[in-house]
């Protein structure tokens, strides 16, 4: 197995494995409009991985499988706190670390490209992403905190870099394109 392979049999058992979850979480309301498209729970799940490292995506994958084991659904728990029906899932310091700087990424890429990339309440995002980092075992947070403090060392984006991924899978072309698109039809909107 090549290199690529591993990688992408590491991403297809993950994105399995939390589609999985998310169908079984109960919705108040009955099935959301969300399970009901689980194509685009994939893409958006693949595109949230897309930019972490193996080493993370292997721990990660072995958090989901422990879960299995042990009955747990990372999806349910991650709601639940959400909703602040549960205690936090963890004492680490290293949830608040990361989902801020993934705010700051998405505040530093929505205003590059403010018709491509919304914002969409980042104060939302970053409790989503907070409470979705706390399911996630010590190992799995340190190697996510390292990615995040190596991506702001060397500049990098991490959600530019998700959004560049997207683009190109959706054949869109680059971000720039995206962005030039966006405008434009954004303009169309209010003549």
């Amino acid at each position: 197995m090549t290199e690529a392979q591993g990688r992408e049999s590491l991403l297809r058992e993950i994105i399995d494995r939390e589609l999985a979850m998310f169908l079984a979480t109960p919705n108040e309301g009955g099935i959301s409009a969300c399970q009901q498209r689980p194509e685009t729970f994939r893409v958006m799940r693949r595109m949230a991985h897309e930019v972490h490292d193996d080493a993370t995506l292997a721990s990660y994958l072995d958090d989901l499988r422990r879960a299995e084991e042990e009955g747990r659904n990372f999806m349910l728990e991650k709601y639940a706190r959400m909703d602040e029906r549960m205690p936090p899932l963890t004492q680490s310091p290293l949830p608040e670390e990361i989902a801020d700087a993934e705010a700051a990424f998405l505040e530093e890429a929505a205003r590059r490209f403010p018709h491509a990339i919304k914002r969409n309440g980042s104060d939302m995002f970053r409790r989503y992403l907070r409470c979705e980092l706390e399911t996630l075992s010590p190992a799995t947070l340190e190697l996510y905190a390292g990615e995040i403090r190596r991506a702001r060392r060397e500049g990098r984006n991490l959600v530019l870099e998700r959004h560049r991924w997207l683009a190109r899978l959706l054949g869109k072309g680059s971000l720039k394109e995206c962005e030039a698109a966006a405008a434009a039809a954004g303009r169309l909107k209010r003549e």
